[in-house]
């Protein structure tokens, strides 16, 4: 359906109070599942619109129903809630008033951006043939809370008219603002946590025949660990392994017992997934072996690949265009190798996740801080193109 003429001067006309509500999370923010404050706030917002709103049981997920004027197919939009365990120092007048958190992924602005979508919508129900879902999730950074509220059966939450799609946004701090993009397929790396313990034998620093040093091996591993990825990974299924983390010794005359790495893997197929966490075992396994040691493996699944339905991502294309202009709708080049737990929602029912740029005015994108710095600061006049654009997909897909 053609995008209302009026919506995005709506979503302007709007600006203030979305502006009000995301500098109020954004001095208040939570970390992982359980957010009470947020929910509070986010309930009190709602409270004011048609919204059929129940909370969840094992998190403090919100889950809205907006019910509009014909029956129809129901359609999700999701923001997450969360903060990270980051000391701000943007020097921000409404900057965290909680120390060692902060919303330094933008989760604040996605929250105040779908909130004005639902008033948007709220305004336009007699356009509206079916259902929206507004999910509002806590434990995106790492704690899987999409996952959380996919099992309390929020796919289902109109019985008659279970979710048949779903969007969400994520703001940018190192894309021009107000530019939308997205891409067919993966748009997002599946993420895995990793950890090997070397297993030596102790003794004294200059007597190292006499013991089994495992640093040189931990140090063998990291660098066996990247030929693995340049010569056993194809490049058109990539994969990256990072060691974050290398831990040995504790003085300098003592030879450990043991020493411990570890890191990431991002990948973005299922297939490459399971054999470079495969390949990490066994090269330091091996590794290990060779020096007559062993090794301990540990293995953390993380998020799966976000993937994008080919369909609805050119629809957002389409639809941005409209909205924002032309020159604002872009294809993303390249997936980004960070993670999403909104992958679990896209390997349930086709949707997409896109990007809003929102880097401050005078910044350059290309060295502007970044998601998940202290230093990070949003540009908040991108908030009324992203309300705008959970609208238009909505009302689009509910036509």
């Amino acid at each position: 359906m053609p995008i209302p003429a009026d919506l995005l001067a709506a979503a302007r006309a709007d600006a203030d109070r979305t502006v009000d509500l995301r500098r109020r999370l954004h001095r208040h923010p939570e970390i992982g599942l359980q957010l009470p404050r947020t929910q509070a706030t986010v309930a009190d917002e709602l409270a004011a619109l048609p919204v059929e709103l129940s909370a969840g049981t094992s998190t403090t997920s919100l889950v809205g129903v907006l019910r509009g004027a014909r029956p129809g197919p129901t359609y999700l939009l999701r923001a997450d809630m969360d903060a990270l365990p980051v000391q701000e120092d943007t020097g921000l007048p409404f900057t965290s008033e909680v120390p060692g958190a902060m919303h330094a992924c933008g989760h604040d602005l996605h929250v105040a951006m779908l909130l004005g979508a639902a008033r948007l919508l709220a305004e336009r129900r007699d356009e509206i043939a079916g259902q929206v879902v507004l999910m509002l999730q806590p434990g995106e950074e790492g704690f899987h809370g999409a996952r959380y509220m996919l099992e309390e059966g929020l796919l289902d939450a109109v019985p008659e008219a279970p979710v048949a799609g779903a969007f969400a946004l994520h703001v940018f701090a190192n894309q021009p603002s107000g530019v939308v993009s997205v891409r067919p397929g993966p748009m997002m790396a599946a993420a895995d946590h990793w950890e090997v313990t070397v297993r030596g034998r102790g003794g004294h620093a200059s007597m190292p025949h006499a013991a089994a040093d495992p640093v040189p091996v931990a140090a063998e591993i990291v660098l066996a660990l990247q030929s693995m990825v340049t010569r056993r990974v194809p490049v058109f299924d990539p994969a990256v392994v990072t060691v974050a983390n290398l831990a040995a010794g504790s003085t300098d005359n003592v030879i450990p017992d043991t020493a411990y790495l570890q890191g990431t893997i991002r990948t973005l197929s299922p297939e490459r997934r399971a054999d470079v966490v495969a390949s990490v075992r066994r090269v330091a396994t091996h590794v290990a072996a060779a020096h007559g040691m062993e090794v301990g493996f540990v293995h953390r699944e993380g998020y799966p690949v976000t993937t994008n339905d080919p369909g609805v991502a050119a629809r957002v294309r389409e639809l941005a265009g409209e909205l924002l202009g032309r020159e604002r709708s872009v294809a993303a080049d390249e997936p980004l190798m960070g993670a999403e737990d909104f992958a679990y929602v896209l390997h349930r029912v086709p949707g997409a996740m896109a990007f809003l740029g929102a880097c401050p005015p005078g910044a350059d994108p290309a060295t502007a801080a970044g998601n998940h710095s202290n230093l990070v600061v949003f540009d908040e006049a991108a908030l009324p193109a992203g309300a705008a654009l959970y609208a238009a997909m909505a009302l689009d897909a509910l036509a």
